[in-house]
């Protein structure tokens, strides 16, 4: 950092006690925009240019809407307890209590993550400390995207009455699981954004893992079986019942909406019999089950011997952890996400876990060029084709089939810093060798073996199945043709059998025409608005109005010249502030080149629609331009948008469809963000959904 900013930022002292929200935010907003993330490569991990009377201060930290909050101060360790330590007597998931956050989805995934040392210590790093080498920074590593990123972040933490108020240690002087918040929050966006999310994104970020979101309901019957061959190749599991509202109790003291971790599974000698025991945590430190097998009041106990109760280490007090029955799981939890290890990941583990063997690779849709779109379109052979070579069965005796496991998952790269969420999907074929390449004559001769459930817009999606051994080929795409992302397709097989990319031939089939895009005689180039943005930002960053002032710009140099006069001030403001992920009403260069992405896309569509050049869309042109933007609505919705988007005339203008397809792109996507399972429905709290429908 430069020295001006060295000199006049407010740097918390060596004597100075406390920085109050108001000082902290305003020193956050100005700060210099620096990246959140340093790569891994780099050697000096903390700033060596400090002078020994002060403390780092981190000017990257997203406040967002802290600074609209209830008073609280920022303090350090230091200031809160006379010894601070970053961790006592080794990190555990006793270390996770929740604060006034609803993060329990990630402070669940940390629970579980706690279970297995070695993965907690690549995310936390253990030889930080508050004596030696303490400078008022830390660090802690996530897995983005196939690499492990460091991110960097100062202690100071929030507090009211000098007591944390988001997470916290049992042991009132360790500070380890409040700081990796700290930095997961300034990985999402600051702590307000881990306000909503699923413990399957959590689990990704810290283990690199693949997840599955699974109904309970939809599992065998018989569970135990299920989850031990999950348990022993290492995999981390979450649950929560969602059958109430949030975060009130069942009639057995389970909370509704929040998430548990399964920390273990075992069968237990009574003095009758062998029972099957599930072991859960609650991330809150508190609130247990109060059925069967409770650990407070649950008169079976009694019937197990001291040395088995050892043996499981079970305590009779309330720490948020318990037993149950298996049966009792099955009735008191719906919802189950589970993460699959690698061998990459839990080859710093010892024990006998068997885990997966991960082949990974990094892909693209290119308009025109590998970007064929849906199965059911003329173009699907163009998508990436990776071979599936399957050889060796399970070594499962319970299996009476000779068959061969296998997870596909499929992630798209950077789609929340993009603002670009597309609707992705996977099909598995049969091959006849493990060189074959499904040229368009063969895709339209046979049908997949195994596929997703339709096309969904999530970060990722995931097939689980079992072939027969031979040769498969996967077929990762879109629901559209053309559209342009990038893709990581990760393959989990027994040892044995790999995965690797299909050669397209030279000759498979002539290119298609050239891919029209009626945008660049309507928009500026890169370059061009690249300028119109130093022009018009303030500090790098612009505002509705000075967005309003850009667009308008840009629009007046093109073949829409004249529309610009329908964009308004209200139609920049839905702009920013869908598009914004920090909370702070205004847009940066990355998200500004986010919403111009999607500018792009509808103008294209836009004016493939206007037939008559009118610069208009007549009523029944707009549903067909919403399904080409990959937007299904209903008659019943159609008929709103009339109502509420067209002129008197029921036309469309250009900047009245850019600010409809804008709310409509962001409402369909927060559902599905809510929708976890597929389901059709989602459950918000008061607040979630005020935040939802008045920041919109």
């Amino acid at each position: 950092m430069s020295d001006r900013h060295d000199k006049k930022s407010l740097v918390a002292e060596k004597g100075r006690k406390v920085a109050s929200t108001d000082e902290l935010g305003a020193t956050y907003i100005s700060g210099s925009s620096l990246s959140s993330i340093i790569p891994p490569d780099k050697p000096a991990l903390f700033p060596g240019n400090l002078a020994d009377d002060v403390l780092f201060l981190d000017r990257d930290f997203p406040m967002g809407d802290l600074l609209l909050q209830p008073p609280m101060e920022w303090r350090r360790p230091k200031d809160i307890c006379p010894t601070p330590q970053f961790i006592v007597d080794g990190a555990t998931r006793m270390d996770v209590c929740q604060g006034v956050l609803n993060d329990c989805w990630f402070l669940s995934a940390v629970a579980s993550l706690s279970m297995y040392r070695p993965l907690l210590e690549r995310v936390v790093p253990v030889e930080q400390s508050f004596q030696k080498g303490y400078d008022g920074s830390f660090y802690f590593r996530f897995w983005q995207y196939g690499e492990w990123e460091i991110v960097k972040v100062d202690d100071l933490l929030p507090t009211q009455k000098g007591k944390l108020i988001y997470l916290s240690s049992s042991q009132k002087e360790e500070f380890w699981s409040a700081l990796l918040e700290k930095a997961y929050a300034k990985l999402k966006g600051g702590y307000l954004a881990l306000n909503m999310g699923f413990p399957h994104e959590a689990m990704v970020d810290m283990t690199g893992g693949v997840t599955e979101v699974l109904t309970v309901a939809s599992l065998p019957m018989d569970l135990a079986g299920f989850l031990k061959p999950l348990l022993a190749k290492g995999a981390l599991v979450n649950c929560a019942n969602c059958q109430g509202p949030l975060e009130q109790q069942n009639e057995f003291g389970i909370l509704f909406r929040h998430a548990y971790s399964v920390t273990g599974l075992e069968n237990v000698k009574t003095q009758f019999e062998t029972v099957e025991l599930i072991r859960v945590h609650n991330p809150w430190g508190k609130t247990e089950w109060q059925g069967r097998w409770s650990d407070m009041n649950g008169p079976e106990w009694r019937n197990v011997h001291e040395e088995e109760q050892q043996r499981l280490g079970r305590v009779q007090r309330e720490d948020g952890e318990f037993w149950m029955l298996v049966s009792d799981f099955r009735q008191n939890f719906d919802l189950m996400e589970v993460c699959h290890l690698s061998e990459q990941t839990l080859n710093i583990l010892d024990g006998p876990q068997r885990p997966w063997q991960c082949t990974m690779h990094h892909g693209s849709w290119v308009p025109n060029l590998s970007a064929g779109g849906p199965a059911s379109g003329s173009c699907f052979w163009q998508n990436p084709q990776f071979h599936l070579t399957l050889l060796e069965e399970d070594d499962d005796p319970s299996d009476p089939e000779l068959t061969c496991s296998f997870l596909v998952a499929l992630m798209q790269k950077h789609e929340r810093l993009r603002g670009v969420h597309l609707a992705i999907g996977l099909d598995i074929y049969e091959a006849n060798s493990e060189h074959a390449y499904l040229s368009p004559m063969d895709l339209r001769l046979v049908h997949p073996l195994i596929s997703t459930n339709g096309y969904a817009q999530r970060r990722e999606v995931v097939i689980r199945g079992r072939l027969a051994p031979g040769n498969y080929v996967i077929i990762p795409s879109t629901t559209m043709a053309n559209q342009q992302g990038e893709f990581i397709l990760r393959v989990l097989t027994e040892k044995g059998n790999n995965a690797s990319p299909a050669q397209k031939p030279s000759t498979a089939e002539k290119s298609p025409r050239k891919l029209s895009l009626p945008h660049l005689s309507a928009l500026p180039s890169d370059e061009a608005t690249s300028r119109l943005f130093t022009k018009h930002c303030n500090k790098g960053v612009v505002r509705p109005l000075e967005l309003l002032n850009l667009l308008t710009e840009a629009i007046k140099g093109g073949v829409l010249t004249g529309s610009e006069k329908k964009l308004a001030l209200e139609h920049c403001k839905s702009f920013v502030v869908l598009m914004d992920s920090r909370g702070l009403a205004q847009l940066d260069w990355p998200e500004f080149q986010a919403l111009w992405d999607k500018i792009r896309k509808w103008t294209d569509i836009f004016l493939r629609f206007d037939e008559n050049r009118s610069q208009l869309l007549e009523y029944p042109e707009i549903s067909p331009a919403l399904k080409a933007a990959g937007m299904q609505v209903d008659d019943f919705v159609l008929q709103l948008i009339g109502q509420r988007y067209t002129e008197p005339d029921m036309t469309i203008s250009y900047p009245g469809f850019l600010y409809l397809l804008m709310k409509l792109d962001s409402m369909i996507h927060k559902f599905q963000a809510y929708d976890i399972v597929g389901m059709g429905t989602v459950s918000v709290n008061y607040r979630q959904w005020l935040h939802l429908t008045m920041y919109n």
